[in-house]
């Protein structure tokens, strides 16, 4: 296919710039310890400096992929999938999700909301960046909200989007890997005062999977 035609599936979702897809244990939030094939999809501009997947962030590292084969694929290995990125809202995901929904699949997402919901989820987990505010009403559809926390200025900015979400959405406070040693005793000591808060950690890294 040439790359104009390729590039044309890609603004309309059929293709998506795959990066990586696996099956494992969800390592954070709410579903932590449960099994789930995960779908990476590279392409992000929100460009945190301690996020971990940095090579995620250039879409053209990444060949584009027919939803199709990144469906049927899911579907031989599990009914849960989560879509993560990169931010994969850079990107149409109602050509994708309409399809894992066909096969009778639940579809997670992990987003920034730093660009327009798309897609059908069951859960949405919004995990809202200082470099890129979230847009539209994501706060008010998100079932859960992650914070990552990185320094103690980082519990405002929680509260700030946490006032933002809707009365059943959880709450969740995560450290931040490189510094965890640091803020993890500075996040239980708040959520033992504010307890619409819970712990998150990074479950997945300590059990060192992906």
């Amino acid at each position: 296919m040439e790359k104009a035609a390729v590039m044309q599936q890609v603004d309309k979702g059929l293709m998506l710039p795959l990066m990586e897809a696996f099956y494992t244990i969800q390592g954070e939030g709410f579903h932590k310890g449960t099994a789930a094939y995960f779908i990476r999809v590279g392409g992000c501009d929100v460009g945190c400096h301690w996020c971990d997947v940095k090579e995620s962030w250039n879409a053209d590292l990444h060949p584009p992929t027919p939803v199709d084969k990144i469906i049927t694929d899911a579907a031989a290995a599990s009914d849960t999938i989560v879509v993560t990125g990169g931010e994969p809202l850079m990107w149409d995901m109602d050509p994708l999700t309409a399809g894992l929904k066909s096969r009778g699949m639940k579809i997670h997402i992990e987003t920034s909301g730093a660009y327009p919901l798309t897609g059908t989820w069951d859960w949405i987990c919004l995990s809202p960046k200082k470099n890129k505010a979230p847009v539209g009403d994501i706060h008010q559809r998100a079932h859960e909200l992650k914070v990552i926390v990185y320094n103690r200025h980082d519990l405002k900015f929680a509260e700030e989007h946490a006032a933002q979400a809707g009365p059943d959405c959880l709450l969740y406070l995560q450290p931040e890997w490189s510094v965890r040693d640091k803020v993890t005793p500075l996040i239980v000591d708040y959520v033992m005062q504010h307890p619409k808060w819970r712990v998150s950690l990074q479950t997945h890294k300590y059990l060192n999977i992906p």
